[in-house]
């Protein structure tokens, strides 16, 4: 974690913020996420069924998560696939503060499966892969974890991603809910990662998640859970999903509430905006890659080439005569 400065835990919270945090006597370091005015801009400029608005949510609360630990500028992408109602979640976050997602779903599918309450999570998922791409930008690298999507939350697939790709013992909540006022009804999603990252070779090692290759037959001492990891994971657990999404709780006093006892300090907060990639420069870009067929294909009846973004909704028209005999 990085040296920023440490608040008073007292302060008062905001939306749209990551806010990095450390119980340094349970070696334990984590991130809180409070998305308010962002996630309702981004779930209802679609008009998402509730269902779908849900899913999307916490998909979108936990990259944001996770990719608020990005060093660089670069992208953070969560990209879930799956043969449920909702075959694709993608949600994009650009560092270090740019958030966009959509989700796609059969309509017909979803009404059927909420006529007979099947709509929650796991349902609408099914089966598949969750993909968690780091993309460094340039020349660098891209790196990718891949887990199976089986009848899981997002949760679970979060906690089955960092056992094996990252060794890291992990514990993440997600929450998402409807918030009503006077002003009306707001979407709200939350999330907190906590992770036991100790500094002791001795805690490192009781901190490893695998024993290794053994040699058939050999016999493979237990592993025996830390103390401290074990008492955090205990804290953790007491989150309810309302403390999450609760506009009158604080980050900071959701961590006061679990950690008091031990001490917890909390660093600059990460401001998160709903913002998207696309700009009619890049569109252009993207329509000069095909052929100048494929382009006249895509003239529609007013003689244009619309597009419309996935992520944001924003719908571009071009004169094809935009682009000549590119």
């Amino acid at each position: 974690m990085s040296e920023a400065p440490t608040r008073d835990v007292s302060d008062a919270g905001a939306d749209d913020v990551v806010l990095p945090f450390a119980v340094e006597p349970l070696d334990l370091r984590g991130r809180i996420v409070r998305l308010g005015p962002s996630i309702d801009r981004i779930l209802s400029r679609h008009g998402y069924p509730a269902p779908v608005a849900r899913l999307l949510g916490e998909a979108a609360a936990a990259t944001a998560l996770l990719g608020a630990a990005l060093k660089f500028e670069g992208r953070f992408q969560l990209q879930a696939r799956t043969d449920g109602v909702v075959d694709m979640l993608v949600v994009d976050f650009e560092a270090p503060d740019k958030l966009r997602a959509f989700a796609r779903f059969d309509a017909g599918r979803l009404r059927a499966a909420t006529s007979v309450g099947h709509d929650g999570p796991t349902q609408l998922m099914g089966q598949g892969h969750l993909a968690l791409t780091i993309d460094p930008g340039g020349d660098m690298a891209r790196y990718q974890g891949v887990v199976k999507l089986d009848g899981e939350t997002l949760e679970q697939a979060a906690h089955r991603y960092f056992a094996q790709s990252e060794q890291i013992p992990t514990v993440v909540r997600l929450a998402v809910a409807q918030s009503v006022t006077g002003a009306g009804v707001h979407w709200r999603a939350g999330g907190l990662l906590a992770q036991f990252l100790p500094d002791s070779p001795e805690r490192r090692r009781q901190a490893e998640l695998h024993p290794g290759d053994a040699p058939a037959g050999a016999a493979v001492a237990e592993h025996v859970e830390d103390d401290a990891w074990a008492e955090a994971k205990a804290l953790v657990g007491t989150v309810e999903d309302h403390e999450l999404v609760d506009p009158t709780v604080s980050s900071e006093r959701l961590l006061y509430r679990l950690f008091h006892e031990r001490g917890v300090k909390v660093f600059a907060p990460q401001a998160i905006v709903d913002s998207c990639r696309c700009s009619r420069e890049r569109v252009a870009t993207m329509l000069r890659r095909f052929t100048p067929q494929e382009r006249a294909d895509m003239i529609g009846d007013n003689g244009r080439i619309g597009v419309t973004c996935e992520f944001c909704s924003t719908h571009q028209d071009f004169d094809p005569a935009e682009f000549g005999g590119e």
